[in-house]
């Protein structure tokens, strides 16, 4: 599963050349991203192959035919690879509206003790992600669209399997373009859900309780554990 996650690295300016995020888009280091909050993605709008674009989600995916966000949106924050394409909240976005979910690190918990999970140097990577447009039932094209995500979660692999039996789908920088892209064969997308392709170079660390609060978003997540948690 995922539940936590960071986007906590110094230099901006590459994480913008990275993924072509515009300039105008604000962008800020992140230590404790929590579902219900606005996160950094890449979309293609419309139904053209549009060229990608950075855009903020809310991460609780809200399904275009839902009749108030609170409906499903609690039970929508991870979708499962397994069955993405037939869970009818996440059908339509597996389809048309595939994402990237910009990161650099995820928390998994093991004997209550959180755990940082990153690639090595802290390199930042892309969660593969579905998003949705949802607007009140009648409203006009006028009204601005709540945009909403889900992070896509498959078996653990690598490293990741002394933690938990889950992990989001990372996405390697070469099948980045191929999980945006409309054209997509539905069998060469499952192929990129199955087996994380960065999953074996993956590691991870102790880190502070302070991640524990989903209100608490500051660097001193990233601290050492306290030492009365390691007796």
């Amino acid at each position: 599963m995922c539940g936590r996650y960071t986007l906590a690295t110094p230099d901006l300016g590459r994480l913008r050349e990275r993924f072509a995020l515009r300039e105008s888009l604000d962008v800020r280091p992140r230590f404790n991203v929590a579902p219900g909050d606005d996160v950094l993605a890449v979309i293609r709008r419309g139904e053209d192959g549009a060229e990608p674009e950075g855009a903020y989600l809310r991460w609780r995916l809200v399904p275009f035919w839902a009749s108030a966000p609170g409906e499903v949106a609690a039970k929508t924050i991870n979708a499962r690879a397994e069955t993405v394409a037939e869970r009818p909240a996440y059908r339509d976005a597996f389809e048309r509206r595939r994402c990237l979910i910009v990161a650099d690190g995820f928390y998994e918990w093991s004997g209550g003790v959180p755990h940082w999970i990153t690639r090595p140097g802290g390199e930042p990577f892309a969660f593969a992600g579905l998003w949705a447009s949802w607007r009140p039932k009648g409203a006009s094209r006028e009204v601005e669209p709540l945009r909403s995500c889900a992070i896509v979660t498959t078996a653990a692999a690598g490293p990741v399997r002394a933690l938990h039996d889950r992990m989001p789908v990372i996405l390697d920088p070469s099948q980045e373009a191929l999980w945006t892209d409309p054209a997509t064969p539905p069998d060469e997308l499952h192929a990129l859900m199955r087996e994380p392709a960065v999953a074996a170079s993956l590691e991870y660390r102790p880190v502070s309780r302070n991640v524990n609060d989903a209100r608490h978003d500051a660097p001193d997540c990233l601290d050492p554990p306290e030492q009365a948690a390691l007796f």
